[in-house]
């Protein structure tokens, strides 16, 4: 399970990154629907860090919201 939470948390905010640099250069995106859905699946941590370290979707309440609720929910699932 750790395992698992350090690599999805790894891989979306590697996403996170991508996606601002392709922002950037309006280049293709990634879909909103695929960086909330890694962050539901496991990498809420990783979300909220790219979030802050990239400036990347901050001003989106949508995005603010979800990555905290789902944070929340899996602290209480790992507890």
């Amino acid at each position: 399970m750790i395992k698992y939470l350090i690599i999805i948390n790894l891989i979306t905010f590697i996403m996170y990154g991508i996606d601002k640099q392709q922002a950037i250069k309006n280049n293709y995106r990634i879909s909103e629907t695929t960086l909330l859905t890694l962050s539901l699946i496991g990498g809420s941590l990783g979300s909220i860090l790219g979030m802050i370290i990239f400036h990347h979707k901050t001003k989106k309440l949508k995005f603010k919201l979800l990555n905290t609720i789902f944070l929340i929910i899996h602290i209480l699932i790992i507890k």
